[in-house]
C-alpha cells in the first residue's frame, strides 16, 4: 500500500494530504488538498492502482506485461491490447511522425543491446550501426478494438513516454475525484493543477545536469501544466572516455552523441512533455530549438561546454534561460 500522511491546514474543512509509493522502478508522489470528509486513503489507494496499471500495461521490464505480450507477437497477428496501451501507442506514433523519426519507440533492441534494457547484458561490442525503421512503418494501432499487430520485427520501448503518462494518470484520478489543487509526479516528471495551501504557484526545482549529485538551476512557478526532463546525466557509462548514455538516435542506431545534457518541456500533459523531451534531445542544439519554434514548445535546453554549462530556450523559456 503507498504510504499517506495528512496535515490539517488553518482552515480545518480542508486537508493538506501527501501520498508516495514505488513504480516503474523509481517512486510517485502526490500532495494535494482535500475536503475534511474526503476518504484519503480511498484516494491514495486509487492512486496507487493508476500507475501500477500503467506498469503492468507498459513496462518492458515485467515478462507478464501487456507491452512485453505484445513484443512476443508473431508478425501480422492481431493482438488484444488494454485500452491506454492502445492511446499511448498511437500518440507515441504521432510524435515520431512529427518529429521525423527522432522519437522511436521502436528501439527496444537497441537499448537492451547496449545494456540498458531488462537483460542488463551489453551486447553491443561489434555491432554495426544502422538506422531504426519509423514506428509506424511496422507497428498497426487499431483503437476501437483495443488491438495491435506488427508488420516486421520490431521491439517496443515506452520508456520516452510511459511515465509521463502514468504522471497523467495520477492526475487523472484527482480530477475525477473533485479534488482542484495538487501537484504529482514520477521521478522528475511533474503536473500540477491549483496552487499550495498558502496560495501560491507550486515550485518546482530544474535540475542540474551533474553526474555526482543532485543539485537544482532553476525554479520555475508550475500552474496547470507538466514537465518533464530528459538528460544523460543519470544513465550512461564510460568507454574509452566517451559517454555511452541510455537515449538512442533511432536515425543512426546508435546512442545518443551530443552536446547536450538536458532538455526540459512544459506541456498540458506529461506524456507529450516527456516525449517531446526526448525527441528534442536527440535532435540536438540545432534542430532540437528548430522543431521546438516550430511546433510551439516550452523547452529549456542545456548543453555543455567544456566544463560549462550554456542554456537557451524557446517558448517561455526564452525568457528565462
Amino acid at each position: 500500500m503507498p504510504k499517506t500522511s495528512i496535515d490539517w491546514l488553518p482552515d480545518l474543512r480542508i486537508k493538506d494530504c501527501r501520498t508516495h509509493g514505488r513504480t516503474m522502478g523509481t517512486r510517485y508522489s502526490a500532495r494535494f488538498r482535500a475536503p475534511e470528509e474526503s476518504d484519503v486513503k480511498g484516494i491514495a489507494a486509487a492512486l496507487d492502482g493508476a500507475v501500477s496499471g500503467v506498469d503492468q500495461q507498459m513496462s518492458n521490464w515485467k515478462s507478464d506485461s501487456d507491452l512485453t505480450r505484445l513484443n512476443r507477437a508473431a508478425p501480422d497477428v492481431w493482438t488484444p491490447i488494454p485500452e491506454n496501451l492502445a492511446n499511448v501507442l498511437i500518440h507515441a506514433l504521432d510524435i515520431g511522425r512529427e518529429t521525423d523519426n527522432a522519437f522511436n519507440i521502436g528501439v527496444g533492441d537497441l537499448v537492451d543491446a547496449w545494456g540498458f534494457g531488462p537483460s542488463g547484458a551489453r551486447r553491443s561490442h561489434g555491432m554495426a550501426a544502422r538506422p531504426s525503421a519509423p514506428a509506424h512503418q511496422l507497428l498497426e494501432v487499431d483503437l476501437a478494438r483495443c488491438r495491435a499487430r506488427k508488420h516486421g520485427a520490431i521491439a517496443l520501448d515506452l520508456c520516452g513516454i510511459a511515465k509521463g503518462f502514468g504522471v497523467d494518470e495520477l492526475a487523472r484520478v484527482l480530477d475525477a475525484r473533485g479534488i482542484s489543487a495538487w501537484i504529482v509526479g514520477i521521478d522528475g516528471e511533474l503536473r500540477s493543477r491549483g496552487a499550495k495551501p498558502d496560495g501560491s504557484a507550486w515550485a518546482v526545482a530544474l535540475e542540474a545536469p551533474e553526474d555526482e549529485r543532485r543539485s537544482a538551476m532553476g525554479v520555475i512557478e508550475l500552474g496547470d501544466a507538466a514537465v518533464a526532463t530528459s538528460g544523460d546525466y543519470r544513465h550512461w557509462y564510460a568507454v574509452d572516455g566517451a559517454r555511452i548514455s541510455h537515449t538512442m538516435d533511432p536515425r543512426t542506431g546508435m546512442p545518443l552523441r551530443t552536446s547536450l545534457a538536458s532538455v526540459t518541456v512544459v506541456a498540458s500533459r506529461c506524456m507529450d512533455a516527456d516525449a517531446y523531451a526526448t525527441a528534442l534531445t536527440v535532435l540536438g542544439d540545432t534542430d532540437g530549438p528548430a522543431l521546438a519554434q516550430r511546433l510551439g514548445l516550452d523547452a529549456l535546453f542545456v548543453a555543455r561546454e567544456g566544463e560549462r554549462l550554456r542554456a537557451a530556450g524557446t517558448g517561455f523559456f526564452a525568457q528565462v534561460a
